[in-house]
C-alpha cells in the first residue's frame, strides 16, 4: 500500500513538472530568431511595411526578425510557404488577396487561405479612389453619365482578378452601370489610357491617384471605403453619392500558419497591434500611403469574411480567373 501510494506520488510529481516545463516553454516563446516572409519584392509596399514593422517587433518579442522576400504569383508562392510552415517561427505581412480570394481566383494553388493561415492583425487599409478624365462631370452627375453611356465606356484596371478589376465589378453591380473592362500592365498604363481618352473611369490608389487629381490632370469622383479617408482629403465616399452597400478596401495583414499554437499568435497579435498604433509606425505607415488599424486577429478576421462575401460573389458570380 505505502509502495503504490509513493508510486502514484511519483508520477503525480513527474506530471506536474513535465506540465510546468511545457507552460514554462509557451512562456518564453519565442526563443530563437523569426522569419517573416514577404511575397513581393525588395522595395515594394508589402516589403517597406514588413521592414517598417520588423525593427519594433524585434524589441518587442527579443529576438531578431529576418524579413525574407518569397517574389512570385502574386504573393501566392510566399503565401503557400507560411501556410505549410511547422516550426512556430514563420509569419507573413501579406496583401488581402493572398488571404481572402487567393484560391476563389485560382483554384489550383496549393493552399486555402480560409484554412491554412490564421490571422494575427490588420496592419493598414487604403481605399481605392474612383477616378475619370479632369473634364467628367462630378459627384453624382458622373453616374448619372455613366448610366447613359452604357456600354460604350470603358475602364482599366492592372490585370483580370486584381483588386481594381474586382472593386470595379462590384461598383458596376451595385451602381448599374455598364462600362467595359479594359486590361492593362498596371496602373501607371491605366493612368494613359485615361489620359488618351481611351478609358472612362477607373479605382486606382491613393498615392497615385491624388496627386493626379492634385495636378488637375484627372477628376476624382469618390473612394471606395464605407466612408471618408484622410489619404484622399476632399473626396466623398461612394455611399454619399447614393451607392448603397459598397465598401472596398485593400489593406495588408500579418499572417501566421495554421500550425502555430494560439497562445503563440495570440502574443504575436498583442505586439504587432500596440506597434502599429504607435505614433510612431502610424506616421511611417501614412507615408507608405496607409491609414493604420492594429486590430485583433478577431477584427481581422471579419474583414477577411466581409471581403470573401462581397468578391467571392462576383468571382463566382462572372466565373472570374487570375492571368
Amino acid at each position: 500500500m505505502h509502495f503504490s501510494l509513493s508510486r502514484r506520488c511519483l508520477v503525480a510529481a513527474t506530471l506536474a513538472t513535465l506540465a510546468s516545463t511545457g507552460a514554462l516553454a509557451a512562456d518564453n516563446w519565442p526563443n530563437k530568431p523569426l522569419h517573416l516572409i514577404v511575397g513581393f519584392p525588395a522595395g515594394s509596399s508589402p516589403d517597406l511595411t514588413a521592414r517598417a514593422l520588423a525593427e519594433p517587433l524585434e524589441k518587442a518579442l527579443g529576438q531578431p526578425i529576418i524579413v525574407e522576400n518569397k517574389v512570385g504569383a502574386g504573393g501566392n508562392i510566399a503565401a503557400e510557404y507560411v501556410a505549410r510552415a511547422t516550426d512556430g517561427y514563420t509569419f507573413s505581412v501579406m496583401i488581402n488577396g493572398n488571404m481572402t480570394i487567393a484560391k476563389l481566383l485560382n483554384p489550383s494553388i496549393r493552399y486555402d487561405p480560409l484554412t491554412d493561415l490564421q490571422p494575427v492583425g490588420l496592419i493598414g487599409v487604403a481605399p481605392l479612389v474612383l477616378v475619370a478624365p479632369a473634364k467628367a462631370p462630378e459627384g453624382k452627375g458622373f453616374f448619372e453619365a455613366a448610366t447613359q453611356a452604357g456600354s460604350s465606356w470603358s475602364y482599366g484596371s492592372p490585370g483580370v482578378g486584381t483588386i481594381g478589376h474586382l472593386g470595379m465589378e462590384l461598383l458596376k453591380s451595385r451602381a448599374k452601370i455598364k462600362p467595359e473592362h479594359i486590361p492593362y500592365p498596371g496602373y501607371p498604363q491605366v493612368f494613359n489610357g485615361i489620359q488618351g481618352g481611351d478609358l472612362q473611369l477607373s479605382m486606382l490608389p491613393p498615392a497615385l491617384a491624388m496627386n493626379q487629381i492634385q495636378a488637375g490632370k484627372l477628376r476624382g469622383i469618390g473612394v471606395s471605403s464605407a466612408a471618408r479617408s484622410p489619404l484622399a482629403p476632399g473626396l466623398p465616399s461612394l455611399k454619399e453619392l447614393g451607392i448603397a452597400n459598397y465598401d472596398m478596401e485593400i489593406w495588408n495583414a500579418v499572417a501566421a500558419p495554421k500550425a502555430m499554437p494560439k497562445s503563440h499568435v495570440d502574443k504575436l497579435a498583442a505586439a504587432v497591434g500596440e506597434i502599429v498604433r504607435s505614433p510612431e509606425m502610424r506616421q511611417k505607415l501614412a507615408l507608405q500611403g496607409w491609414q493604420a488599424v492594429g486590430s485583433s486577429p478577431e477584427g481581422l478576421k471579419n474583414r477577411i469574411d466581409a471581403d470573401v462575401k462581397a468578391l467571392g460573389a462576383i468571382i463566382k458570380e462572372q466565373n472570374i480567373r487570375a492571368q
